[in-house]
């Protein structure tokens, strides 16, 4: 009767540890199944299984068993995932300050096997003290090396936890090394259970309280890491959401920027086309006056003169709201938007350019190409493709000089593509043309067709580059009807 109640109370002592450590391990898992940034270790996690395992088949066998001396098979299943569990967690000690070699794990396993096998040659050639006396000796091999390890560690990061892990394992090879003493110092062959001294049984005990207060000390350090990485991580987002508002108000200046030197290039030929009109109204408005001083002023006349200086009045305005349209500072929103009428007021700007460089103008435009977009960044990329295509044709020694312009509806997108005839883009600069800062022209910045690609692809479309047919470039975009999602 003494006999099965010792026996039910070390096995209730083992499936109570077990019990904490399975709850620790499921706890700990899960917790950590759902981070990204900080992943447990995967030794430790194994080490933590390998030990729930060991103690549920103990606190079995323990009931089951007759003979210490000669016990079941199932003692050496326990007893090798013992030895797993203490040199799992070795290596994860040592995978605190190194990544572990592929020799140490093919080591592992090796070791694993050949502790299999001399255990379950112990099992029945020896007796219960030395197959005690040698676990002890291999636990308290694997205790100094992790005491070792996470001094190593506390050296380089100093942590609350892995100072708690360093005392409890400290404590392991203190009762483990009592074991030894006490199976060494003993003089007699212990075969039953009511046999076992009361002081092997409180060490035992005792240092599988220390190996589970071990674990739970990991993975305090676990959390500790997990909340710095969390801390770091706000501090982190913070700093990303500052640098994406500051690349905001970068690109807008840019924008604004791009829109003054494409607008610059053609500054000398739009005052030569304000000035026309304006000029044709002062000697109207001289002939005028001529005409009313000497009282020689018919109503034909007066009409003919009121409709010209009308015309000549809406033509300067209608240069000036193309301009201020292209430099209008409105937020930027998505309105319905046509994309000829778009390409006409660019074309309007760029008009005394492309006249005065005998420039031919070949527009293919399908009516009614509505879409969604912002209707300042969409004049700027055509301002920016058309800008570029003219300057290629004055540099280009050419006598007939084209730029051609095609927009058409191809299922829920609009095709834009502008072409010109002139030398075209060298071969080495073609695989980087959209890329900031870069630039195959003697002035410029480098920011043109890098906006251009912003833009596009902004609004969820997309851009690309083709040598036109015959020599030059070809600049084909196509943008959504509606943008995605929208």
């Amino acid at each position: 009767m003494y006999d099965s109640g010792m026996k039910l109370l070390l096995a209730l002592y083992f499936f109570i540890l077990a019990v904490i450590q399975m709850g620790l391990f499921f706890g700990i898992y899960h917790y950590y199944r759902s981070q990204y940034r900080v992943k447990t270790s995967p030794y430790w996690l194994g080490s933590l299984l390998a030990s729930v395992l060991a103690l549920f088949i103990f606190g079995s066998g323990i009931l089951v068993i007759d003979d210490i001396a000669n016990p079941q098979f199932n003692f050496t299943i326990g007893n090798t995932l013992f030895y797993v569990a203490a040199a799992l967690q070795g290596l994860f000690c040592l995978s605190l300050n190194k990544p572990v070699s592929r020799f140490l794990k093919v080591s592992f396993v090796v070791s694993t096997i050949a502790f299999f096998i001399v255990f379950e040659w112990m099992r029945g050639a020896c007796t219960f003290e030395i197959r005690t006396a040698f676990m002890c000796i291999i636990a308290s091999i694997f205790y100094i090396w992790q005491i070792l390890e996470i001094k190593q560690k506390r050296r380089e990061e100093p942590s609350s936890q892995l100072a708690y892990m360093q005392y409890a394992s400290s404590a392991e090879l203190f009762f483990a090394l009592g074991r030894l003493f006490i199976v060494v110092a003993s003089s007699f062959t212990i075969r039953q259970v009511e046999q076992i001294p009361q002081i092997l049984i409180l060490f035992t005990i005792t240092q599988l309280v220390m190996n589970t207060l071990s674990y739970i000390a990991i993975g305090g350090y676990w959390s500790e890491k997990i909340a710095f990485a969390n801390a770091e991580s706000r501090h982190e987002n913070e700093e990303i959401k500052s640098l994406l508002q500051e690349r905001e108000a970068l690109i807008g200046s840019l924008l604004k920027a791009n829109k003054t030197a494409s607008t610059g290039a053609l500054s000398a030929s739009i005052a030569h086309e304000l000035n026309q009109p304006l000029g044709a109204s002062s000697l109207n408005i001289q002939f005028l006056q001529k005409k009313l001083t000497q009282g020689d002023l018919s109503l034909d006349t007066h009409k003919e003169i009121l409709e010209t200086l009308l015309a000549d009045n809406q033509r300067a305005a209608n240069i000036i709201r193309s301009l201020r349209s292209i430099f209008s500072e409105g937020d930027a929103t998505n309105t319905e938007i046509e994309m000829g009428d778009l390409i006409s007021s660019v074309l309007s700007i760029a008009k005394p350019e492309i006249h005065s460089k005998n420039i031919q103008a070949v527009l293919n435009i399908e009516p009614s190409l509505a879409l969604n977009a912002d209707s300042s960044e969409i004049q700027q990329l055509l301002l920016n493709l058309i800008n570029n295509a003219i300057q290629a044709l004055v540099a280009a020694n050419r006598a007939h000089k084209q730029l051609a312009i095609t927009a058409l509806k191809d299922g829920d997108e609009i095709e834009v593509s502008i072409a010109d005839n002139a030398d075209g883009i060298p071969l080495e600069a073609q695989s980087h043309l959209f890329e900031l800062l870069a630039t195959n022209k003697q002035t410029g910045m480098g920011l043109g067709l890098w906006l251009c690609k912003h833009i596009v692809t902004r609004h969820g479309g997309s851009i690309r580059f083709e040598p036109n047919e015959g020599g030059g470039a070809k600049f084909i975009f196509r943008l959504p009807i509606y943008p995605r999602g929208g």
